[in-house]
């Protein structure tokens, strides 16, 4: 099979599974009396849980407004009316409080808090719906909500984290866990993206962010470890030999769209082989197939009880990784394990018949469990992932025409 013809098979199948996923979301989803979206949802969209989980809520109005302003079939005014029903509900509901800085975790259907996170990724999703809300209706008030969540959460990592609520204990030394500079380097993108006064705003917050992702390259560059201390050195025990290859991956095209931005071949090659390569490699079970969820980089047993399972999120982020990293360098390992992961992702994870992808399959890789969204996943991962392989294969097709 020659490479475009190839590369048109894939454009074509995430095409089809990204109208199949979004009809999914859209015909189950929406809560037509309340606002905002279910995401407990079974096999077949029937909602088992009313209960909404704010991060939840911010992706799927980030990606319904992102569908909506970036690809012409998804500009629906149907699509974007769901959207801002979702955003009044953040706007609403998702301080517990008029005088909460922070939000809940999850709330009840009509918006009443349950829970309170001591971490801020419920605020890093309100901020990239509001940001995008903002993008696609051109309401200031959306970008200005979107503004002053961001410089509370740069506080809270940066300056003074005592309004999360987490108590100073003696024996918790400060950590550098990968998901925070990962979230704040997608964040500086989101805001900074055609707005020059967001890019110089946030020109030194994006470079801390990528030297606090670069301190998880650990081991001689053998390894990616998860969690390091507070000035980048290897933590002792279980939470130091701590592996997630899905964030590692992931954590590698947050890198490498940094890096094509500012044009850094050097950041570009460490990207691809040691956050994007090295972590797939040594993830990826032989004997069965798929990403591990989580390894411990000595070889001993994983205290997380599920590290053997293969979820959906990890295979995301892997399709993603490898296409763009494909697109810059050209490299044809890239192309041969983006086929590996689509091949076991096509026949395992996708639901032809219902819509939407299983997200928890055993070791083997059969379905562990039958639902298609819980407090976990959403709206996000999936859909994302498909857009942007599609608007990737796009251009590596238009680039052999051309």
């Amino acid at each position: 099979m020659s490479e475009t013809k190839r590369l048109e098979l894939w454009r074509a199948r995430m095409s089809e599974d990204l109208d199949r996923v979004m009809q999914f979301w859209r015909q189950h989803s929406l809560d037509k009396e309340y606002g905002g979206f279910f995401t407990c949802l079974s096999l077949d969209g029937a909602v088992y849980d009313d209960l909404k989980y704010i991060w939840l809520q911010g992706r799927q109005v980030w990606m319904y407004c992102r569908l909506y302003r970036t690809v012409p079939r998804f500009h629906k005014p149907e699509i974007l009316n769901d959207a801002v029903a979702g955003g009044k509900f953040l706007l609403a509901h998702a301080r517990p409080s008029a005088h909460s800085l922070k939000c809940a975790f999850v709330v009840t259907r009509d918006g009443r808090a349950v829970k309170v996170q001591r971490t801020i990724f419920s605020e890093c999703f309100f901020v990239m719906a509001m940001d995008e809300l903002w993008r696609t209706t051109q309401e200031e008030r959306y970008k200005k909500e979107a503004q002053n969540m961001m410089d509370q959460i740069v506080h809270w990592v940066r300056v003074d984290p005592s309004g999360l609520g987490r108590p100073d204990l003696p024996g918790a030394d400060p950590v550098n866990n990968m998901a925070t500079p990962m979230m704040l380097l997608n964040l500086v993108e989101q805001l900074s993206e055609d707005n020059k006064e967001a890019e110089q705003k946030y020109e030194e917050l994006e470079r801390w962010s990528v030297e606090r992702i670069l301190q998880h390259l650990q081991r001689d560059g053998k390894a990616i470890l998860e969690n390091v201390s507070d000035n980048g050195q290897e933590l002792p025990g279980c939470s130091g030999r701590h592996q997630n290859p899905g964030h590692a991956i992931e954590a590698g095209w947050f890198l490498l769209r940094h890096a094509m931005k500012h044009s850094d071949s050097e950041l570009i090659q460490t990207a691809v082989e040691k956050f994007i390569l090295l972590p797939f490699l040594s993830g990826w079970d032989q004997e069965y197939g798929g990403l591990f969820s989580f390894q411990d980089v000595d070889g001993h047993c994983p205290t997380q009880l599920e590290w053997s399972m293969k979820l959906w999120w990890p295979h995301s982020e892997a399709l993603i990784a490898f296409l763009l990293g494909y697109q810059e360098t050209k490299d044809p390992r890239l192309l041969e394990n983006f086929q590996k992961v689509f091949d076991y992702v096509f026949s395992r994870f996708t639901d032809l018949e219902h819509g939407e992808w299983f997200g928890y399959l055993n070791r083997e890789g059969k379905v562990a469990l039958t639902i298609k969204g819980g407090p976990f996943k959403g709206c996000f991962h999936v859909p994302r992932c498909l857009y942007m392989c599609e608007e990737i294969l796009s251009r590596l097709l238009k680039e052999e025409k051309d």
